[in-house]
């Protein structure tokens, strides 16, 4: 199987340092501080923020299998994630809105796979101390 590799570098103190994130096949590179960890900075990305995309990444081609492996491809799933960070801090909850166009799929089927994918795509394994995962699914055909 695959092996990922990323990195980080952070310069300075917590509140008045800053440091960038990088992929380790160089697609992406990103700059965060605390304020756009902490406080809604639009200027730099944040680990929350990547998490949400891996994990909204994972659940859409983990789902993509599934209900391919059914006899119904999907033409397309959008999943949007929201990572919430609590006190601790802590991530306590992370949601994902899922939406798919899969053309000939009845809802309890969509249902059924939806649940499978929540309880078992990688990036939801690797999360499972995350106190909620909340998944809505809307099914277009």
């Amino acid at each position: 199987m695959a092996i990922a590799k990323a990195s980080a570098q952070w310069k300075g103190t917590l509140k008045e340092g800053a440091g960038t994130m990088k992929g380790g096949n160089g697609f992406f590179e990103a700059p965060f501080t605390f304020l756009s960890r902490f406080e809604g900075d639009k200027k730099g990305t944040n680990p929350e923020e990547l998490i949400g995309a891996a994990h909204a990444g994972c659940f859409s081609m983990f789902l993509a299998a599934q209900l391919t492996n059914a006899g119904k491809p999907p033409t397309s799933i959008d999943t949007a994630a929201t990572v919430h960070l609590g006190e601790g801090p802590t991530i306590k909850k992370i949601e994902l809105a899922v939406s798919a166009v899969v053309p000939g799929l009845d809802q309890a089927t969509f249902d059924e796979k939806v649940a499978f994918t929540k309880a078992n795509c990688p990036v939801s394994k690797a999360l499972a101390s995350v106190g909620e995962l909340a998944v809505s699914a809307k099914l277009s055909s």
